[in-house]
This record gives structure tokens, sequence and C-alpha cells, in this order.
């Protein structure tokens, strides 16, 4: 095989996993989103703050491996 060029052996996951993982992402995402409202409610706005950095990187990537795999609403 020449240098420079991937060897593709076909797709390493069917739709269905991808879906549930697309499923499983989503649901982590809300459930810190939850976590962080319910921080700033009781905590106070700048433990919110804090913790509102890693729930919009899991939304991110949530919403990222939706439009990489095509999955629409």
């Amino acid at each position: 095989m020449p240098a420079g060029k991937p060897h593709l052996v076909g797709m390493s996951k069917s739709r269905q996993e991808v879906v549930a993982d697309s499923r499983r992402k989503g649901v982590v995402a809300g459930a810190a989103a939850v976590a962080t409202v319910a921080l700033g409610a009781t905590i106070g706005l700048p433990i919110a703050a804090v913790a509102a950095v890693p729930t919009a990187l899991l939304g991110w990537r949530w919403w990222k491996h939706r439009a990489e795999n095509g999955i629409k609403f």
C-alpha cells in the first residue's frame, strides 16, 4: 500500500449503534445541564458558572457527533 493513503476497511459501527451513542451523549449532556442549573439555584451563580464549562463541552461534543453522523431530529 502506498504511503499516505488510508486503508479503509468499512464502517466500524452500525446506524443503530451510532444513534444509540448519540442518545447516550445527549442524556449525559442533558443531565449535566440540569445539574448546572440546580447548582446555580441552590449554591450560587459563581459555582454554576464554573459548572457550565464542562456542560457546554458535553453539549458541543453531542452536537458535533450528530453533525458528523448526519443525525437529524
